[in-house]
């Protein structure tokens, strides 16, 4: 049996990337020795930041 996860992830998502777009992914995952979980976990959370960063400027300009 598998280890017990305190944060266990039950959904998997499948995406279709281009060769040149694997051969980018391959280079990240020898440079960083991360997973292709991991790497698409922080490019999301680093896109949602861009996402949210821009709109808290205009918040705070409005206020």
């Amino acid at each position: 049996m598998g280890r017990m996860s305190e944060n266990p992830r039950y959904n998997v998502i499948s995406m279709r990337i281009s060769d040149e777009e694997r051969e980018t992914l391959q280079e990240l995952i020898c440079t960083t020795q991360k997973s292709v979980s991991d790497i698409m976990r922080e490019a999301m959370e680093l896109f949602k930041l861009q996402l949210v960063s821009p709109n808290q400027e205009l918040q705070r300009k409005a206020a």
